[in-house]
């Protein structure tokens, strides 16, 4: 039988959250002695490891204490093209995007380029502990044909989409509506639905697109209702008075996407650090997410993201690294600096337990890009897409774990201390998608 065929019981330290801990109590499950079962790709079952290896005799059992077993993380909002200009420090939103961003996506018009921009994209996800990614691809449809194809060699499970613009950008950049038209119906019949890829139709922002751009994206989101669809919403204050230059007809930055129908249950909008009141209880009828990127959200200025008003209104809230404009690839950074964040959010934080960052970096996301009966947690049926985590011997955690007190202090601690070092194995659908260099199997 192979890797994946054959059933495997995996024994660690288990953590995940099959409820909403937003809305109820005692979301968070684990197993200190936990048993992670795998049949065909898929959690069969996850429970205290006695009994489930008494149930289970004749299945073989990797030992794999000292560690601990999480769902595979997702990133709800992160730019392939903008991995090599991580660390541009200094710059608000619209500066960073003229003097970073958009030259270094010009490139991504040279197939090699993309290349090999996407093999060390998908590699930085993964060895992240990242499984799943609702992703911006690049304004060049043959780049977004090679992201594809490098995820699916890896196994990563993605959503993503060519970027389309057709003003204020680089003429490099610009796209007429037909050729994005065109374009985009070519990439969705390669690419949606095939394998584990889904197809996100993906305007960068309003102020980049026109109103025939967007129309574009309303005709593609009715022609293919399975589509998803991520933009950018409210990220910086000079972004949302250009809006209001642009769009003078709409009454809120939300307002330009309702008016051509964008806004709806497979919509994932990005940060969202000044949407107001009504723009919120729109969102939350619609069943839209919103993708916060706290560490984008600081390093760029932006703001302090009111995560309890989100909340308070119905609006789902999930994570995203957003790279570059974000300091990295780890989910697990991204849910400490969610939790700082709120702590001076000077009363529009909402109050943030472990429990919480384990949703936000796992479920949430599952939902947020439509995968939740698939991905986000270890209920039986669902994908066996998790993640092992493991503290190097000498490490700070590796001596807090040792003395953790309870579940949550030492989930709170693996927030706190675990970077991607601490990453041994990601798997997606029962295969390896990394391995630590350093990592022996028992």
């Amino acid at each position: 039988m192979t890797e994946h065929s054959s059933p495997k019981l995996l024994r660690a330290t288990i953590f995940h959250t099959p409820r909403n801990p937003f809305r109820h109590h005692n979301a968070l499950e684990s197993f200190s002695d936990g048993g992670l079962l795998i049949e065909n790709g898929r959690i069969a079952a996850c429970g205290d490891y006695v009994a489930l290896a008494a149930a289970h005799p004749r299945v073989r059992t990797r030992d794999l204490r000292g560690g601990f077993l999480l769902p595979g993380f997702v990133d709800t909002h992160v730019h392939y093209p903008q991995l090599r200009i991580l660390g541009g420090l200094g710059y608000s939103l619209l500066d960073w995007l003229e003097h970073h961003t958009l030259p270094e996506e010009v490139k991504f018009a040279a197939p090699e380029y993309a290349q090999a921009v996407a093999a060390e994209f998908v590699h930085a996800l993964v060895s992240h502990g990242t499984t799943s990614a609702l992703v911006f691809g690049s304004h060049f449809a043959p780049a977004v044909t090679i992201l594809f194809e490098t995820a699916a060699k890896a196994g990563l499970r993605i959503v993503s989409g060519l970027v389309i613009s057709d003003r204020l950008l680089r003429p490099e950049l610009h796209v007429d509506a037909e050729t994005a038209y065109q374009a985009n119906r070519q990439l969705i019949r390669c690419f949606h639905g095939r394998g584990r890829a889904l197809y996100a139709v993906t305007p960068r922002f309003a102020l980049s697109a026109s109103e025939v751009l967007l129309e574009v994206c309303q005709t593609l989101l009715t022609e293919y209702p399975g589509l998803r669809f991520q933009t950018h919403l409210n990220e910086n204050a000079r972004e949302i008075e250009e809006i209001g230059r642009l769009f003078p007809w709409a009454s809120d930055y939300l307002g330009v996407y309702e008016h051509f129908h964008l806004i709806s249950s497979r919509s994932v909008f990005a940060h969202s650090v000044h949407s107001s009141r009504p723009e919120l209880e729109r969102m939350a009828a619609a069943g839209s997410y919103v993708a916060h990127c706290p560490s984008s959200n600081a390093a760029l200025g932006s703001g302090i993201f009111p995560m309890r008003r989100h909340i308070e209104a119905g609006v789902g809230c999930a994570l995203g690294t957003d790279v570059g404009g974000g300091t990295g690839f780890g989910m697990l950074k991204e849910g400490l600096q969610a939790y700082l964040m709120q702590r001076v959010a000077n009363g529009s934080g909402a109050a943030l337990s472990p429990a919480h960052l384990l949703y936000l970096v796992t479920r949430a996301g599952a939902e947020a890009i439509g995968l939740e009966t698939e991905v986000g947690d270890f209920q039986p049926g669902k994908s066996a897409d998790f993640v092992y985590l493991k503290a190097p011997a000498g490490s700070p955690l590796h001596a807090v774990a040792a003395h953790a007190g309870s579940a949550e202090r030492l989930l709170a601690s693996i927030f706190t201390l675990a970077g991607a070092e601490t990453v041994s194995e990601t798997w997606v659908a029962g295969m390896p998608a990394f391995r630590h260099a350093d990592h022996r199997r028992d």
